[in-house]
């Protein structure tokens, strides 16, 4: 069977799975997660020189492996006072441009001075241009996790199917991306000597300091339905 996920590489892995799978090298019973999309983070040197190269002026553009010093992410929706632009469009296209988050101009000057940055040039910081990824589903693609970065702190690609398999196998109806974010809250306490209980008891903004945001969805390909329980 195989087994998709998203988050990660690209194209390359896909095919090197594939080859994999069609050569013997995995067994045709094995659970193999694909990652469809590359990382967007600072983690990805591609990532770290496109940066680079559009703000040759800016020595500070990634400082200690973060975006201008603030987020490892590379590509999102939000982080207005990243992004900026040079467009000369009307107020109307402003205004729907910035209800899109894909373009904020002079958003980093509306900002409290200790929150600003030293924008240097008008290209953004952060993009929220995608990256595509074309995959054939087969017969043996199983199921799709959408995750934001914060699972990938706790998890794996195989542990992450592997807990997704086992729930969905104990339990046909729950909602198995309910169970990842639990499992991620446990791993949390775990690593800092906490209760899971006493994790959850944390203000939310002071939780961040032990695990980050997660949005998280997981698609069934085979057209189970999972309910939860929040």
């Amino acid at each position: 069977m195989w087994w998709l996920e998203a988050g990660g590489k690209g194209d390359g892995e896909i095919k090197e799975v594939r080859e994999m799978f069609m050569n013997g090298a995995i067994a045709r019973n094995s659970l193999v997660p694909l990652q469809l999309n590359k990382e967007h983070s600072t983690r990805i040197e591609e990532e770290v020189r496109r940066i680079k190269k559009e703000h040759p002026e800016d020595d500070g553009a990634i400082e200690n492996d973060r975006v201008k010093g603030y987020l490892k992410v590379t590509r999102a929706f939000g982080a207005g006072f990243l992004k900026q632009t040079n467009l000369i469009v009307s107020n109307i296209c402003v205004l729907f441009l910035s209800l899109c988050f894909c373009y904020q101009p002079k958003w980093n000057d509306a900002l409290l001075e200790m929150f600003r940055i030293d924008y240097i040039g008008t290209s953004p910081y952060i993009t929220c241009s995608p990256s595509l990824c074309h995959h054939k589903l087969t017969s043996r693609d199983k199921f799709l996790i959408l995750s934001s970065d914060g699972l990938y702190e706790y998890f794996s690609n195989q542990e992450a199917i592997f807990e997704v398999e086992s729930f969905i196998s104990a339990f046909p109806e729950g909602d198995p991306a309910q169970h990842l974010i639990q499992e991620v809250l446990l791993r949390a306490a775990n690593k800092y000597g906490m209760d899971f209980h006493e994790l959850l008891e944390i203000p939310q903004g002071d939780r961040r300091r032990y695990h980050d945001d997660i949005s998280l969805i997981v698609i069934s390909l085979e057209g189970r339905i999972w309910r939860s329980s929040m």
